[in-house]
């Protein structure tokens, strides 16, 4: 499933020549489309000539449908295509002082970069004030550097801002750069070529131009209807792969295990209660969050998850294993790394970890599904020793024989972008 490491995949030579082969190609649509010129560009502030709005919103609008429908159709995981974290105000005002450069300067960064590779001597200075900046702003980040990092919202996309599904927010943004290059070619027959209002004709003339329209709102549309894939779509989506790691039991991890993870300095824990409240209440372990399939397939609860630093250990648990494998491969199929599943449940911790008879009795017999097998006299959270014993078991009488099975992965995100 895309988006595919490349390096990973060809090696480093071939996948910095597919780089290569990618930024040379993406300079010369910019060349071609007149983007080496400062003045053409800065026109576009004066609406003399909207080429720029034109074949940026174009490309945008194209890659979001196609990014979309291969979403749907389950080609690609978007959870795993980089977004640059959103810092609100720091944003605002660097993209004023970026559009108040590109209005002096004629450029951005990425064109200056076009008219140097062409020779253009305001390009060659464009770039040198760009190295300026960038070296000024390494020396002096640190003075205003909680500014920098304020408000900051992470991977924050518009379907969550404005509380719509991905397809519905496909469509308005397809609309919305209809009208603009609409807008866009009525602003360039006034203030460029001088016509007035009445010899302006507020009628598509280009049939290519419409019919591409019609293209992109049919495929916005499909992109509609056809939904983005649930966490089991995108489980069985990758369950060829992933599913070796569930029958070989390469993801359950033992009590023993978890209980040194749980105090090793080196880790970070995340422990996902899958019970039910009552169980819960009843014993859980230290620092152990209760959570449910409802929330699982929440993005905004999925976002937390994938936010945590890269040597965060996931692990799922319920009272046997049942509920926490059918957790594991929602979070999996999400992208969720470095996840593991409690070997045998809270039933199974309690065997290596009991309660005093004062507190809880086995059950005798055995237990079908996914039931806690201990009859609790009272309730007591995580308040004693067995929900974290690695604080105190420290003598080695108390080591527990274990087959080590935590491997840390880096997360799956692939970075890329435009200057």
């Amino acid at each position: 499933m895309a988006p595919f490491d490349i390096i990973a995949g060809l090696g480093k030579f071939l996948g910095y020549m597919v780089f290569l082969a990618i930024g040379l190609g993406f300079g010369a649509v910019l060349e071609m489309s007149g983007f080496g010129d400062s003045r053409k560009l800065a026109a576009q502030f004066y609406f003399k000539d909207m080429t720029v709005l034109k074949v940026m919103f174009t490309a945008i609008i194209v890659a979001m449908v196609l990014i979309f429908g291969f979403s749907a159709l389950g080609f690609l995981d978007f959870s795993r295509l980089y977004v640059n974290p959103t810092y609100l105000v720091p944003g605002i005002i660097g993209g004023i002082i970026m559009g108040l450069g590109f209005i002096i300067g004629g450029f951005c960064p990425g064109t200056s970069i076009v008219a140097l590779a062409t020779f253009k001597i305001d390009g060659f200075f464009f770039v040198g004030g760009v190295v300026s900046g960038v070296f000024l702003f390494g020396e002096s980040v640190s003075l205003f550097e909680g500014f920098h990092n304020s408000t900051y919202m992470g991977r924050l996309i518009l379907p969550e801002i404005f509380g719509v599904s991905t397809g519905v927010m496909v469509v308005l943004v397809v609309l919305m750069a209809l009208m603009m290059f609409y807008g866009a070619e009525i602003a360039e027959r006034f203030f460029g070529l001088k016509m007035k209002w009445k010899e302006i004709s507020n009628q598509p003339t280009d049939r290519k131009k419409v019919l591409a329209s019609g293209v992109l709102v049919f495929i916005a549309l499909a992109v509609l209807f056809a939904g983005q894939p649930t966490p089991i779509d995108k489980w069985n989506s990758i369950k060829a792969v992933e599913i070796e790691k569930l029958e070989t039991r390469d993801v359950f991890i033992h009590p023993g295990e978890l209980a040194e993870v749980m105090n090793d300095p080196m880790y970070y824990t995340r422990l996902l209660d899958m019970r039910s409240e009552t169980d819960y209440n009843l014993f859980h372990l230290e620092n152990a969050q209760r959570t449910t399939i409802e929330n699982i397939a929440d993005h905004q609860y999925i976002k937390t998850l994938a936010a945590v630093p890269g040597n965060t250990v996931v692990v799922v648990m319920s009272n046997n294993e049942a509920a926490a494998i059918d957790a594991y491969k929602q979070l999996r199929g999400q992208g969720i790394v470095n996840l593991y599943i409690l070997e045998g449940g809270i039933n199974n911790w309690l065997t290596h970890y009991p309660l005093g008879p004062e507190i809880a009795d086995k059950h005798q017999g055995e237990i079908s599904g996914d039931h806690l097998a201990y009859i609790f006299q009272r309730a007591v959270g995580a308040n004693v020793q067995a929900a974290n014993p690695g604080k105190t078991h420290e003598d080695q009488e108390h080591k527990i024989e274990f087959q080590r099975k935590i491997k840390m992965q880096k997360k799956g995100v692939l970075a890329g972008g435009c200057g």
